[in-house]
């Protein structure tokens, strides 16, 4: 129903940015909200951001004034803009789609991507 592509993903240093693409097909974009996601080996699935189809952002505390989430309603596209990026930020990165209201639980998610790995060096 929902076909999500991430893209972006990379090696980085330390301090360093990234910006991260999640291309949706499949239904209407505009009507979704949007959400990233990320997970390092051996820990759980941890919240990064999301974007409401209005355009309300929420954070995660790991990404407040770091990262920036964003959408282009016309390209079918959210963005997440990285920055001042630390050795902790590794993780595979994961775009993920919603009809609910607000939420950071992934179980509540209901298409993803197949994730683009984000690795930070020092």
């Amino acid at each position: 129903q929902v076909q999500l592509v991430e893209s972006g993903g990379g090696l980085v240093q330390a301090g360093g940015s990234l910006r991260l693409s999640c291309a949706a097909s499949g239904r209407t974009f505009s009507r979704l909200g949007m959400g990233w996601f990320r997970q390092a080996p051996g820990k759980e699935r941890e919240f990064v951001a999301t974007i409401s189809y209005t355009g309300i952002t929420t954070y995660g505390e790991s990404a407040k004034g770091r990262f920036t989430i964003s959408r282009d309603n016309a390209l079918n596209t959210v963005f997440l803009q990285m920055n001042s990026l630390k050795f902790e930020d590794t993780a595979v990165y994961y775009c993920a789609s919603r009809t609910v209201p607000f939420t950071t639980d992934p179980t509540r998610y209901e298409y993803w991507g197949q994730g683009t790995q984000v690795t930070v060096s020092s």
